[in-house]
């Protein structure tokens, strides 16, 4: 499934930072061209679904809270 984001780019110093919008996720790249590239890569990893290699354990615990 394709989506589209809107990103920001600004300079920062030597680095060209792209940011989306819509998600926090920032990149950067020498280029504006690289920063996207960039960007584009870290919102696919941040879409892909979690792999686990052992599953996790899920425990329910108790905690005592003041109410004022």
């Amino acid at each position: 499934m394709k989506r589209n984001f809107t990103a920001s780019i600004w300079q920062e110093d030597n680095w060209l930072v792209a940011q989306c919008l819509e998600v926090d996720i920032a990149s950067q790249g020498e280029t504006e061209a690289e920063a996207l590239v960039n960007l584009s890569e870290a919102l696919e990893l941040h879409f892909d679904p979690p792999c686990a290699t052992v599953l996790p354990q899920v425990r329910k615990i108790e905690v005592e809270i003041d109410a004022a």
